[in-house]
């Protein structure tokens, strides 16, 4: 259940407010932000000279994949394409073959269009609104309010499964939020805004990062976290999750696996790839072939004539 459903004590520093009023996000406010003036990471993203434009690209290739893994291909595709007009202007195979093993190579697709779009409708510029952010192709509205508060510092509630898991331990009381993002979570991260907005920005990156480093999935560590003190899951004993079991991401085996290393043969040749040299990468045929009209239909893998295949616009 969510906090306004089932109040707790009006005595209590972790009490849900009433929906009308909503939770006291000023107690959790103060300690999050100068905890993450003092333990935030150095990432290149964050530096004044990333621009919007780095941290667009930043929050396509941090979906689902860790720091450490995006950082060298962040820096490689920056200096490669410094501003969207030099994105846009390859083939978009190219960003397939430059997003490289970071997975869900869609992402890649989708970022080149979205720098089309940048080029055509704003001159080249990422735009400052919110409403003109989501109106661009692969913008959802968690990569809208991130660009606009983490680029140009707007009031706009950002949750990414850090964020959530945060309010969800600290406000709600529940070990882990729900699979998919709720519209009572929506109403939360709303309420919990700082109102000014230089504020309300900062608050975004540091419940975030208070979620990468500390209120981690697994092994959270509680006696590093700034607001333990009024955590409503610590102070309830850390109930165990009792909701729906929570989705694993499995790979060995499944048609990503295949995907990807039909991927990696196409990204790796000088030119187009023949059919068996596709065929020698994944033993059994009916999944191969799956994975790769898969790609196809994706817009991942462009088929030619002769039984030849590339990347896309290569």
């Amino acid at each position: 259940m969510t906090a306004t459903e089932t109040p707790s004590a009006p005595d209590s520093p972790v009490s849900p407010a009433p929906a009308d009023t909503g939770p006291d996000g000023e107690l959790l406010h103060s300690p999050v932000l100068a905890w993450f003036e003092a333990h935030a990471r150095d990432l290149p993203w964050r530096r004044p000279d990333a621009g919007a434009w780095g941290v667009m690209v930043s929050e396509f290739m941090l979906q689902q994949t860790p720091v450490s893994r995006v950082r060298p291909v962040y820096e490689q595709w920056l200096a490669r394409w410094p501003r969207p007009a030099a994105l846009a202007a390859e083939a978009p195979g190219e960003a397939v073959r430059a997003w490289g093993r970071l997975g869900y190579p869609r992402r890649a697709l989708r970022l080149h269009g979205a720098a089309v779009a940048i080029t055509e409708r704003h001159g080249g510029d990422v735009p400052k609104e919110h409403a003109q952010l989501l109106a661009l192709p692969g913008i959802g509205e968690y990569t809208a309010a991130a660009v606009a508060s983490f680029a140009y510092g707007q009031r706009h509630p950002v949750l990414d499964t850090n964020v959530r898991r945060v309010f969800a331990r600290a406000v709600t009381g529940v070990q882990y939020p729900p699979n998919a993002t709720t519209a009572a979570e929506r109403r939360l991260a709303r309420a919990l805004l700082p109102d000014d907005e230089a504020a309300a920005a900062r608050w975004a990156a540091a419940s975030m990062e208070l979620g990468a480093l500390v209120c981690t999935a697994r092994n959270e560590d509680c006696g590093r976290c700034p607001i333990a003190r009024e955590c409503a899951w610590r102070l309830a004993g850390k109930p165990a999750h009792d909701g729906p079991p929570r989705r694993g991401q499995s790979y060995a085996g499944t048609d990503r696996q295949v995907r990807g290393r039909l991927l990696a043969v196409l990204r790796d040749a000088a030119g187009p790839v023949p059919q068996a040299a596709l065929d020698v990468v994944w033993d059994e045929p009916v999944q191969r072939a799956r994975a790769l009209d898969g790609l196809v239909a994706d817009g991942l893998v462009e088929p030619l004539a002769d039984g030849l295949y590339q990347l896309p616009g290569s």
